[in-house]
């Protein structure tokens, strides 16, 4: 190693020195005790074998060589700015990967478009999105987190992390040609006699067969009410029941975001619109872990901030 070696905390010293014409002056601006000015200056010139400042009880006065010092110093300080600024730079430009799922239906219609107008932000950012129906151990299998349609289960909340990206809730709904042929329900309790189109979670056998339990809220006094619903077709694929429902063969209940357009269009009307299943709500979900990378946090604020005013819904609410 060069003896003759200076280290940038030299250079700040013998400038903070010259600047203050004073080694008291440069303890000040340094923020350290005189006592360590003066000895890492009696250091640096021992190592350099040059006095850099002539030193008298009554002044200070600068060396040729600590002139020349100086004069380097102050072009090597800003050399070190620059590098620094440029490398925060490009640390504020997001590169690296982001790994997440999501499932199908909102993956495609909503989730997708949102992460290419992301990654068009930052063009140095690799977004990659499983669409599954399963969410996938996040942390084994290496996902930042997964957009899904509930919160993880508080059994398990302490290994996760979840932030509601958007409100969302399921509503009935049925086609124009349905309602003509069976009449409009006109309670809750009117839909234990209709044709109800049930999804069901796979393998989900207690409430397979032809029957289940809605749970439907008020939206403006909050209360609830339960109905067991039942009808001739029940399917694992939410797709299907919306065809079903499409073609005139029940009620459904089916997320906001997934009907919109069928219910701007008039395809598909509110049935009981006052009432609706708020267990819908689209959540992050990501494995805990200590710092959150700055890609993620912005991607998640991103979707956040995309879906803060539930595009999906076609008219202003009537009520919460």
């Amino acid at each position: 190693m060069n003896s003759h070696a200076m280290e940038r905390s030299d250079l700040e010293l013998v400038l903070a020195i010259r600047d203050q014409g004073s080694l008291a002056g440069a303890a000040a601006t340094l923020d350290v005790v005189p006592s360590v000015v003066t000895k890492r200056l009696g250091a640096l010139e021992a190592r350099l074998g040059q006095r850099l400042f002539d030193r008298t009880t009554r002044r200070l006065s600068v060396t040729a060589e600590g002139e020349a010092v100086c004069l380097h110093a102050r072009t090597l300080l800003e050399g070190f700015a620059t590098l620094e600024s440029e490398l925060g730079e490009r640390q504020n430009a997001l590169i690296g990967t982001v790994r997440l799922a999501a499932t199908f239906g909102f993956g495609r219609r909503w989730l997708g478009p949102a992460l290419a107008d992301f990654q068009a932000q930052h063009p140095g950012l690799q977004v990659e999105l499983l669409l599954t129906e399963q969410l996938p151990d996040l942390g084994a299998e290496g996902y930042d987190g997964a957009v899904w349609l509930w919160a993880v289960q508080q059994h398990r909340a302490a290994d996760w992390t979840t932030r509601r990206i958007a409100r969302n809730q399921r509503v009935l709904a049925a086609s124009p040609d349905y309602l003509a042929r069976r009449g409009t329900p006109a309670t809750v309790e009117a839909l234990a006699t209709h044709d109800c189109l049930i999804a069901r979670e796979n393998g989900d056998a207690a409430q397979s067969r032809q029957f289940a339990l809605w749970t439907l809220r008020h939206a403006r006094d909050g209360s609830t009410a339960r109905v067991r619903v039942q009808g001739p077709l029940t399917s694992n694929s939410g797709e299907m029941v919306r065809d079903w429902c499409l073609a005139g063969h029940g009620v459904m209940l089916r997320s906001l975001w997934d009907i919109a357009p069928q219910l701007a269009s008039g395809e598909l009307v509110r049935v009981l619109p006052q009432y609706g299943m708020p267990d819908a709500d689209i959540h992050w979900v990501a494995p805990w872990r200590p710092k959150t990378p700055r890609r993620v946090r912005l991607l998640v604020d991103h979707l956040v901030e995309q879906f803060r005013s539930e595009p999906w819904k076609p008219l202003k609410p009537s009520g919460r």
